[in-house]
């Protein structure tokens, strides 16, 4: 027989085809991810929040009141339990350890609260 059979050839070119065909699209899919915005508006707070302050000598306010750092875990807790869609905003001084904002967000963690922002000021 003198003549090549290309009827395989053709075949698996085929079944090539419907494959890029089929996984075209995927590939040209991106992700969508929200980038953060240097200049944003203040959000207004909720009544369901609470503010925990840190000044630049590590010390806490619990919505403006000061309070110590054995009743931190105790408040969180009793206030997740109130509300489990309560919001926690941490507004920390710039000179804030750490080790300090990672012992606030691990306590906050262990109450069980899982809304947990940071508050900033805007760049004017």
């Amino acid at each position: 027989m003198a003549e090549i059979n290309t009827t395989p050839l053709v075949d698996v070119m085929l079944v090539l085809l419907v494959i890029f065909i089929l996984t075209a699209p995927l590939l040209t899919h991106s992700l969508k991810i929200d980038l953060p915005q240097a200049k944003s508006q203040p959000n207004p707070e909720k009544m369901d929040t609470i503010t925990l302050s840190i000044n630049a000598d590590s010390r806490l306010f619990w919505d403006g009141a000061p309070i110590e750092d054995q009743e931190l875990s105790a408040r969180l807790t009793t206030a997740a339990r109130k509300d489990p869609q309560l919001e926690l905003h941490i507004r920390a001084s710039k000179t804030t350890s750490y080790q300090r904002l990672a012992t606030v967000l691990s306590a906050a963690q262990r109450a069980g609260i899982n809304k947990i922002g940071f508050v900033t000021e805007p760049i004017p």
